[in-house]
């Protein structure tokens, strides 16, 4: 997943996401909504950061749950920033992500 967010492919990460998938932050509101709001909102981000990438740092699973630790840059110029994401799965595909920053 983190593959096609670096390529900054938008199509083939919500693949990987169920139908009413949602991202937000850490137990709190969504910002994005269903696999066409993901879709709509990378893409937007995409547009406004071309270089936009995230290395993981350290990644753990346990059971239905993903938690990455990931260091995101922006652009070239702009100061790195810290996340944790948390992925929560249905099955073979991402039901939920949560960012805690």
């Amino acid at each position: 997943m983190i593959a096609h967010y670096n390529a900054q492919d938008a199509d083939a990460y919500v693949a990987l996401m169920t139908d009413d998938a949602a991202e937000a932050g850490y137990r709190g509101a969504v910002v994005r909504d269903g696999k066409e709001g993901v879709r709509a909102g990378l893409k937007a981000m995409f547009a406004e950061f071309p270089e936009n990438r995230a290395d993981i740092l350290s990644g753990y699973q346990l059971g239905d749950y993903v938690v990455l630790h990931e260091q995101v840059f922006r652009s070239s110029t702009a100061e790195p920033f810290e996340v944790m994401s948390i992925y929560s799965f249905e099955g073979d595909k991402v039901s939920r992500v949560e960012f805690v920053r």
